[in-house]
């Protein structure tokens, strides 16, 4: 990686740190970026993980306001969000890097359908919110909600792009709470989400032949630390349709690539 691509990398991961922490889809930013750079996707997509925990980390610090009264959800839906990680990150491991290459392409298209369809999908969360009064499953969602982020969590580790968007709509359904504190909650676990899978796939390179590219990891990492930070203080400001005109954008161009 020379300086140009390397500095594309970091700028990447900032815009990643960013939009992950407002609304989710940052890997719709950084994983095209190192596939276009000419990365294997296997290796772009566990690098990408790996890096990105540092801002999911500063993203869920920066909302730790909206956090106060949630440990035993968390704990509770952490759990889930753990689990599904280590599932989907072998289920990325243990399939051919050909049905990655198909998979993913489904799962970035599906990820570009979510972004676009959010406003609509947030209304209806939030009238949704509003008929139930104080929701049918208590505080911590019932065994529905935790198969729900059971499930994300396992889409989070074998891809994650847009896993937040994915986050916002069942925990919104499935809690009566206001939507900046599921926002806060999102972050929480999909920091889960990307930390248990970085364990999983760290692990394994060290006993395998799991390909990591460090110095993209570390690109993304610094930058998705910043961004992790601005997007809690600043990332409200930015006019959520060229937001979501730039994620799929760049959505289009990963499946360009990956599919010629």
């Amino acid at each position: 990686m020379n300086l140009l691509e390397a500095a594309a990398v970091f700028a990447a991961g900032v815009a990643a740190g960013g939009i992950n922490t407002v609304v989710g889809s940052g890997s719709l930013i950084t994983f095209p970026t190192l596939v276009t750079l000419g990365f294997p996707p296997v290796v772009a997509n566990v690098s990408n993980n790996i890096g990105l925990v540092p801002g999911s980390a500063t993203g869920a610090y920066g909302y730790r306001a909206e956090l106060e009264g949630q440990r035993g959800r968390l704990l509770r839906l952490g759990s889930a969000s753990m689990l599904g990680a280590l599932i989907g990150g072998l289920l990325l491991l243990g399939l051919p890097a050909e049905a990655f290459q198909v998979i993913v392409v489904a799962l970035i298209a599906l990820a570009l359908v979510l972004v676009v369809v959010q406003p609509r999908l947030q209304a209806w969360v939030k009238r949704r919110r509003e008929a139930d009064g104080e929701g049918e499953h208590g505080p911590h969602g019932g065994p529905l909600l935790w198969i729900a982020v059971l499930l994300a969590g396992m889409y989070g580790g074998y891809f994650g792009a847009a896993q937040g968007i994915v986050l916002i709509a069942i925990l919104g359904i499935a809690l009566a709470d206001d939507l900046q504190r599921v926002n806060a909650a999102k972050n929480v676990l999909s920091a889960i989400v990307n930390g248990s899978a970085a364990v999983l796939f760290i692990t394994l390179s060290i006993v395998s032949d799991t390909v990591i590219d460090w110095w993209a990891v570390l690109m993304i990492a610094l930058g998705s630390t910043v961004g992790g930070l601005l997007g809690a203080k600043v990332g409200r400001r930015i006019p959520p349709p060229v937001l979501r005109g730039v994620i799929v954008v760049v959505g289009l161009v990963a499946i360009v690539n990956l599919v010629r």
